[in-house]
């Protein structure tokens, strides 16, 4: 296997006398798709949070290959990661193009403000370009001129990721994209994250285990903030602990 693009070592997270994760460890290869899956409050979203600098942790990272202290919000972009919400997270009264394009500052040379505003119709107009690419991939490129809030919730779903595909990262978190999802949707999903690992390794959050199961080449499975168990789809559906702490024995069926 080649080296990983994202390793997480002996990653602590406490909240006041709450540990949240502890010593946790975790690996993202290149053009891989990675499941992390647990019992509600068993640390996952907690584990992006660290990922994305938005909660403080210790224990070390290193990404594309090199330790790194544990990164900035603001930081993500040009390390190569991107990440998704549980909720979508997007500007309701905003257009569907806009949206997306607030996710491209990486490539904004004159800013996002001032290409809004008209002062670089240039930047602009490759931002636009940016964003209606980012928008095909998630078969949304008709709806370029519609606002957000006009848009039924599996619509923005896939917008909410296209906002995250613009960037064009090597690391993509999914955090829960298929909740509120239904069958036809899920579907979709399941093509397009094989797809997207041709080009980013994937790092996903989800509960479906109809997905998880479909598209991850690993998982990684939490509980109470500790990994109990990791390894290849079939083998963590076997997993006893797995069956007892998440799963369920018609859940692995």
């Amino acid at each position: 296997m080649s080296a990983a693009l994202l390793s997480v070592r002996d990653l602590c997270v406490k909240f006041g006398g709450l540990t949240a994760l502890d010593k946790v460890a975790l690996e993202l290869h290149e053009n891989e798709v990675v499941g992390l899956i647990g019992p509600n409050g068993a640390g996952k979203t907690t584990l992006f949070n660290a990922i994305s600098g938005l909660v403080a942790g210790t224990g070390s990272i290193e990404i594309t290959g090199k330790l790194s202290s544990w990164p900035k919000p603001h930081e993500l972009i040009n390390l190569g990661i991107a990440r998704t919400l549980q909720g979508v997270g997007l500007f309701p009264e905003m257009t569907v193009l806009e949206n997306v394009m607030v996710g491209a500052t990486k490539f904004a040379k004159a800013g996002l403000i001032r290409s809004a505003l008209g002062l670089d119709k240039k930047a602009e107009v490759e931002l636009q370009e940016l964003a209606l690419a980012a928008l095909a991939k998630v078969s949304c490129g008709d709806i370029a001129n519609e606002k957000v809030s006009s848009l039924p919730y599996p619509v923005t779903k896939r917008v909410a990721i296209a906002r995250a595909l613009i960037s064009e990262p090597k690391i993509l978190l999914l955090d829960e994209p298929a909740g509120g999802l239904g069958a036809e949707d899920i579907e979709w999903l399941n093509g397009f994250i094989k797809a997207i690992s041709r080009k980013s390794s994937v790092l996903i959050v989800e509960h479906h285990m109809d997905v998880v199961m479909s598209v991850c080449d690993r998982i990684y499975v939490l509980d109470f903030g500790q990994v109990i168990a990791s390894g290849k789809p079939t083998e963590v559906r076997n997993n006893p602990a797995v069956v007892a702490a998440y799963l369920g024995n018609s859940a692995v069926k």
